[in-house]
């Protein structure tokens, strides 16, 4: 959602935050400038106003974010490290930073009030609220496919495929190959070697002597890695002492390269500690399955893991990561790693080669709403559902992708039906014609008039029993997450749940799912009286399907 306005920004901000020797929650100003951006037509710094901050605080906040009320006074602090950025930049003058300033000094008491009121609710935040774990943000990898009968499960990579990954495209690949700094130094070494008529070994390894020349005339740190990779690489050509230029494409290339730095034995030229090059395999398959930037402390916790923080008491991972980013493997993101595109595809060519599964995931941007709706649910990182969905909603006009969804969903089970209203939800008052199309569908009808009201549209009133029965299908949508994450699901209905006098009269519902939901409060509600109220609840629900 991001833009380039804002990245721009964000990357000034860091810069102004360092110079000025302050700790800037750049995470909160970056969010804050996202929704600015999409739903306050704000396109640059200097867009923003007084009112831009109350809006965000007070309106877009409390509909939009899942957080609780106490967050609020994080919240305020980064708009007002804002202002102060804003006025040291001169994107604003003395006085509006003075009325900013005021505005947030008034807006301050009043957005813990405005967080916890479930009435400001948008449908997105109603439904992720409910749920233990966001299905459109799942941040962990698949659970592992049962081990086929005749073998007993085991630690080798094939017995845990692979999830699907989302490749760039290889044009931009091939690009991304030619600019990786290992390669590039790589082929200047080649170069070098063959202009000055210099020979390897007959063995083909790089000289002593070439090596300490390379070092001072290239102003490379490890030209025998270098070598070594422009070998394997197919970068260079040998026979005997004798040298050619190799013809090897750029991701042939670099496909090899991602072998030998992942599988070669490396001794330490990769990372700069030899227990970490023979760990990196497993490093970067976890990055590849979880899809996801890892903070730099959780890699921290996966290296003791692996024993080697233990061994290695002087590793810098700073130093490494350095070094990681350098051979194209890696790319920071503030204090998190993940691979990058390009080593994406390495992997999951490394992986075939071995003979382990593993799938593309399909571009959902040109599928019809059903398979969207399904792709999104088996599960994908947030990063590529975000953009499938962007995508999707780029092809269509508003009121066509709203018909397209609400349409897939009619008799849908709850689970497809919130994906998809979750969606609709995103968009503007052009898709009133298609949302107000579904209130004569039961199942639609309470969605409908939700988000109706949300924008200030003509809608009916809710009734109590439609009300009721849209508090139960939100909750069924978080059912499957809060089975595997129980505590979360549990602490996010203590801040956002219903109350009590609204899951007493839950039962009376005629929703598929009211029982289960009504056992899972039961079981996650950490007020007791509520629980319990649960509990009876659900108790009255089974009676009344038997019965």
């Amino acid at each position: 959602m991001s833009i380039e306005w804002v990245n721009r920004a964000v990357d000034d901000l860091r810069a102004w935050g360092r110079a000025s020797g302050l700790d800037v929650d750049v995470d909160e100003v970056r969010l804050l400038c996202d929704y600015a951006s999409d739903y306050l037509d704000v396109n640059e710094l200097g867009d923003f106003t007084p009112v831009t901050f109350e809006e965000l605080l007070l309106n877009i906040y409390p509909r939009k974010v899942i957080a609780p009320p106490e967050s609020a006074s994080e919240t305020v602090a980064a708009a007002r490290t804002l202002v102060d950025f804003l006025l040291a930049t001169e994107e604003i003058g003395g006085k509006m930073a003075a009325r900013m300033r005021a505005t947030l000094d008034r807006v301050e008491p009043e957005m813990p009030i405005a967080l916890a009121d479930t009435s400001r609710f948008g449908m997105a935040k109603s439904l992720f609220s409910a749920m233990g774990a966001e299905v459109l943000e799942q941040d962990g990898p698949p659970a592992p496919a049962a081990a086929e009968p005749d073998r007993e499960p085991c630690d080798c990579p094939g017995c845990t495929p692979c999830p699907p990954v989302r490749l760039a495209p290889l044009g931009t690949l091939a690009e991304s190959a030619l600019r990786v700094p290992l390669l590039t130094d790589a082929r200047r070494l080649v170069q070098w070697m063959l202009a000055g008529g210099r020979t390897p070994t007959v063995r083909g390894r790089l000289r002593v002597r070439d090596a300490a020349e390379a070092v001072a005339q290239l102003a490379v740190a490890d030209p025998a890695l270098l070598w070594d990779v422009a070998v394997r690489a197919g970068l260079v050509e040998t026979e005997g002492t004798a040298l050619f230029d190799g013809e090897a494409g750029p991701l042939d290339a670099w496909a090899a390269a991602v072998d030998l730095l992942l599988e070669g034995g490396t001794g330490g030229a990769v990372t700069g500690w030899e227990i970490f090059d023979a760990e990196l395999y497993g490093l970067c398959d976890m990055l590849y399955r979880l899809q996801a930037p890892v903070p730099i402390p959780l890699v921290m916790e996966y290296l003791e893991e692996m024993g080697v923080l233990e061994e290695e008491e002087d590793l810098d991972l700073d130093e490494a990561a350095r070094r990681l980013v350098y051979c194209g493997l890696v790319e920071r993101r503030d204090d998190s790693l993940a691979l990058t595109p390009l080593a994406v595809w390495g992997l999951r060519e490394l992986y075939l080669g071995m003979g382990i599964e593993a799938p593309e995931a399909p571009d959902l941007t040109g599928a019809d709403a059903p398979a969207l709706i399904e792709g999104l649910l088996s599960g994908m990182p947030r990063e590529a559902a975000e953009a499938d969905i962007e995508g999707w909603l780029e092809r269509r006009t508003p009121a066509g992708a709203a018909a397209e969804l609400l349409g897939a969903v009619s008799g849908a089970p709850s689970v497809a039906r919130g994906v998809a209203v979750t969606i609709v939800d995103r968009l503007g008052p052009e898709a009133e014609p298609a949302v107000r199309g579904v209130l004569a569908e039961a199942e639609l009808r309470p969605h409908a008039i939700h988000w109706l009201s949300a924008r200030g549209l003509a809608a009916p009133s809710l009734t109590e029993q439609e009300a009721l029965w849209m508090s139960v299908d939100m909750l069924a949508l978080a059912l499957p997450e809060a089975e595997d994450d129980p505590d979360a699901f549990a602490e996010n209905m203590a801040a956002s749940g219903p109350p009590a006098h609204v899951i007493e009269e839950m039962w009376r519902v005629d929703h598929p799912d009211v029982v289960d939901v009504l056992e899972l409060l039961g079981r996650s509600l950490q007020d007791p009286d509520t629980a319990k109220a649960a509990r009876k609840a659900a108790f009255k629900a089974r009676s009344r399907a038997i019965g």
